[in-house]
């Protein structure tokens, strides 16, 4: 029960990204279950066989650490830096207050997602990368024109997604070229 507790702050934890239909930003509860759905809808878009059940647990737990790591935007080089090490800090503290077992499963988890070395941690990471780039095409680039993200940074971060699945990478490179050509994402800012 504590960590069932614990794990409602993931809703407070804001993320860098605006929902598609409104004017606030997204929370870690929502994306989660956001990529939980995709998981669903998508599995057959995965480039191999998976296990969509681990793929779904993955994809809850996988953003658990950031109820005390915080949530790192993915264009934050300085952020990135000690990222690892306080993600490992919230996941041995957090699962921690689970029973040995359940502590073991979910952590294990966590770990195989971070390493995406297996088809489900591949495609896991891909729907994960793969969310935030639609948003910003719903939203006008809302997060893209704030922190000033280029179209080459968007397809150098994005890249990753052909890993879990080819067929959304050429989707999310169709999206990424509308977007440009729209002027939401632009290939440079003037200082």
């Amino acid at each position: 029960m504590a960590f069932l507790v614990e794990i409602d702050k993931l809703k407070t934890i804001r993320r860098k990204t605006k929902i598609m239909h409104g004017d606030r930003l997204e929370n870690d509860a929502e994306h989660s279950w956001h990529l939980a759905m995709m998981a669903l809808i998508l599995q057959k878009e995965a480039n191999a066989h998976i296990d969509l059940l681990k793929v779904i647990k993955m994809l809850l737990v996988h953003d658990i650490v950031e109820i005390d790591a915080g949530d790192t935007f993915a264009y934050d080089t300085k952020g990135q830096e000690d990222k690892s090490a306080r993600e490992q800090r919230a996941a041995a503290r957090i699962f921690g207050l689970l029973p040995i077992e359940q502590e073991g499963e979910l952590l294990g988890l966590w770990r195989e997602f971070e390493a995406k070395e297996t088809a489900e941690a591949c495609f896991a990471a891909s729907l994960d990368r793969l969310q935030p780039l639609i948003h910003n095409h719903h939203n006008d680039g809302d997060t893209w024109l704030r922190y000033k993200i280029t179209e080459e940074m968007v397809l150098k971060r994005n890249r990753e997604i052909a890993s879990g699945s080819e067929n959304l990478w050429g989707y999310a490179q169709e999206l990424i070229g509308r977007s440009a050509k729209r002027g939401i994402l632009r290939q440079s800012y003037e200082e």
